[in-house]
């Protein structure tokens, strides 16, 4: 026999599996009673059918019992000396009668209990002698007689206990049984709603961190092997992105491989330019060739970092100490701020390590540098803490700042703002791109904020750096 499989179908899946969890407990809730109904009631058996033949007999042997008042007990009456003695069996003393006329009221007793009330319906319905179990007590009859040319029927009740299945505990607490339907309902549908919304969150996951860069991610397998539409979204979703991580990839390389291409006709232009120089050939023209030349090796070098950063062909990820990678750079930084005028402060702890890319991450925390001195008024400050699993840089400075609405496109290749942190320094717009690409190499972020600001200007620019311990 084929083995059962779930419909493929996402549509049948949480139409079954809500109706089916509907279903099941209201037809456990409706069903109750009747199972109740069929376990308490019977027919009457004929030892109960003699008890009532008994009292019967006793009614009609002495008919003062009918003035004396009902119910009446099994127990011995006090009777004149005249009359013989009755026979009585332990079940018969125990148990107690009622008498019905031939309106089916209930003689001598002006408060019947409620459960005679409802066993005498029962009878009604039943339209013959049955016997019903209720909690504490067993009802039986009812059944007919005559006494002086008068219909009577006799109704018997034995105090008894008798044990009944567990779950009829739940017919007995209504508001119980609505309060557990209810939970359990609840239950089902949240384990329902978990096994379709589980591979939703970790596709959420999966494209937010595709959005923030890593090319990387993909849904797991287990979810794309899913025989339904999650499945084939999860699928379609890792194909898109292996798409896009092949047209990024083959972007980068071209970019990296026109610039290397480039430098070959420009190794040829500043080689003729030096034989000129040679020869003698001094020129207003010449030197502009030359520094444009200058300035387009300059472009061809930066473009070549970003291609490698990006694409990580470059190094082995290390497990360093944060200050030992950078200490070159911080030196150099500090060198350069003092020439400047300005002061460079250093928290960076020694004992600090991480596993990273040495050259990438010294290149990006190099160019954040050098931008926060190049723009700093007086003072510039590098900080680096470990925060859980994280290690957070932060690289301050003093100057103006950056207007708000520029503050997460300075990170795109070749863009520059319209402000003073702009063209004054002749760079192309690469730096903080080969930073941010850095950044994302290592699995990390980095945003940028203004510090404070007044009606006049900004009161200079913090870059935070977030990256993962291993």
């Amino acid at each position: 026999m084929a083995n059962l499989r779930l419909p493929s179908n996402l549509f049948i899946k949480l139409l079954l599996g809500f109706w089916l969890c509907s279903s099941v407990i209201i037809a456990f809730v409706s069903l109750l009673p009747l199972l109740q109904q069929s376990h308490d009631r019977a027919p009457l058996t004929p030892q109960l059918q003699q008890l009532l033949v008994r009292a019967s007999e006793r009614i009609q042997d002495h008919p003062r019992i009918l003035s004396h008042g009902f119910p009446v007990s099994g127990r011995p009456m006090r009777q004149p000396p005249r009359d013989p003695p009755v026979r009585r069996s332990a079940p018969f003393e125990r148990a107690s009668f009622y008498l019905l006329d031939a309106e089916g009221r209930i003689q001598h007793t002006r408060h019947p209990t409620r459960a005679l009330r409802k066993f005498i319906l029962m009878a009604e319905e039943a339209e013959q002698a049955i016997s019903h179990q209720f909690k504490n007590e067993l009802f039986f009859g009812p059944y007919a007689f005559k006494v002086n040319g008068k219909a009577y029927q006799i109704i018997g009740r034995l105090p008894d206990h008798h044990p009944r299945p567990w779950f009829f505990f739940f017919a007995d607490n209504k508001l119980l049984t609505a309060a557990i339907a209810i939970f359990l309902s609840g239950l089902l549908s949240a384990l329902l709603a978990w096994y379709l919304g589980k591979p939703l969150s970790s596709l959420k996951r999966s494209a937010h961190a595709l959005a923030k860069g890593d090319l990387t991610s993909r849904v797991s397998e287990r979810i794309t092997h899913r025989q339904d539409e999650m499945g084939q979204l999860a699928s379609t979703f890792n194909t898109m992105a292996d798409a896009v991580q092949s047209m990024v990839n083959n972007q980068q390389r071209l970019m990296g491989d026109i610039s290397h291409e480039l430098r070959t006709p420009l190794t040829r232009l500043q080689l003729a330019l030096a034989l000129a120089r040679k020869k003698g050939q001094h020129s207003e023209e010449l030197e502009r060739i030359s520094y444009e030349a200058l300035q387009l090796e300059a472009l061809i070098s930066e473009l070549l970092t970003l291609s490698r950063v990006s694409l990580a062909n470059h190094e082995n990820k290390r497990r360093l100490g944060l200050a030992e990678s950078l200490s070159q750079v911080l030196d150099d930084a500090e060198f350069e701020a003092e020439q400047q005028g300005k002061h460079l402060q250093v928290v960076v702890d020694e004992a600090l390590q991480l596993s990273h890319y040495p050259k990438a991450l010294s290149r990006a925390i190099e160019n954040l540098l050098r931008n926060a001195i190049r723009y700093a008024s007086a003072n510039i400050t590098i900080a680096a803490v470990l925060q859980g699993e994280q290690v957070v840089i932060t690289i301050q400075d003093d100057g103006q700042g950056v207007p708000e609405a520029e503050l997460e496109a300075i990170f795109k290749p070749f863009y520059r703002p319209d402000s003073a942190r702009d063209r004054q320094s002749g760079g192309w717009g690469l730096g903080l791109a080969i930073t941010q690409a850095a950044i994302h190499l290592h699995q990390g972020s980095i945003i940028a904020e203004n510090l404070s600001a007044s009606r006049d200007k900004q009161q200079g620019l913090k870059l935070t750096i977030k990256l993962p311990v291993s």
